[in-house]
């Protein structure tokens, strides 16, 4: 594990994802590796239930994590890895707050329809991949980091605004970058020590990307039954 992501979901950490595989520092670990690799779901439910972390296990084989569910355990990461590099993505808390009520909570409350209601029962009872993502995603998001007051739009800023206070008293200055996908290449280069390449830094999963892909990557989960 070189680096760590410390920032929250839709901050564009899938960018980063990008932008750090390019560099030579993946494969990086993301949610979406939560959605396609079988059994990722289950052993972050089981941290996230209070089973102690083999972070050696889990994370064996990436160079890299952003995203939640792994920043929501950055500091127990950067302590396993102390020779990891830390990169903070940020942005205005206003517009990262109605990039969440656009893709994440939008998703969320979609979950309390009736039909969303009728698949996590399906799945429970059949024991599938659904349900099992469902509850680590809020044991892990939603209790973990927002203390349950996810949906709660004061308490989420508070949360954010509160979170880059942490992390930046917590890591030293010459370990941590604080960054802004919309900066570009030039400061993650720098930070990481590696050439800038000749190409446009990735601008990928705005609201739109990511509710385009949402269906895909939640559907083939309902029937599938992983450990």
């Amino acid at each position: 594990m070189r680096v760590i992501g410390a920032g929250f979901g839709r901050t564009g950490t899938l960018s980063l994802k990008t932008a750090l595989e390019r560099l030579g520092f993946g494969p990086c670990h993301h949610m979406t590796e939560v959605f396609t690799n079988p059994g990722q779901i289950h052993r972050w439910l089981a941290i996230a239930q209070g089973q102690r972390a083999d972070w050696d296990a889990l994370m064996g084989g990436y160079g890299s994590c952003v995203d939640w569910p792994a920043a929501a355990y950055w500091r127990e990461l950067a302590e396993h890895y102390p020779e990891a590099k830390v990169v903070l993505t940020v942005r205005d808390p206003r517009r990262w707050l109605d990039s969440m009520n656009a893709t994440i909570l939008k998703q969320r409350g979609r979950s309390g329809t009736l039909v969303g209601k009728t698949m996590l029962r399906v799945s429970s009872l059949l024991g599938t991949d659904f349900a099992a993502f469902g509850e680590m995603s809020r044991l892990t998001v939603d209790r973990r980091v927002f203390g349950g007051r996810m949906g709660d739009p004061e308490h989420a800023m508070k949360t954010f605004q509160a979170h880059i206070e942490e992390v930046t008293a917590a890591i030293p200055p010459e370990r941590l970058l604080v960054f802004e996908v919309r900066q570009g290449w030039e400061p993650l280069c720098a930070f990481l020590e590696v050439p800038v390449p000749a190409e446009p830094f990735p601008r990928v999963n705005d609201a739109g990307d990511f509710e385009k892909h949402a269906r895909s990557r939640l559907l083939p989960m309902l029937l599938r039954r992983s450990r």
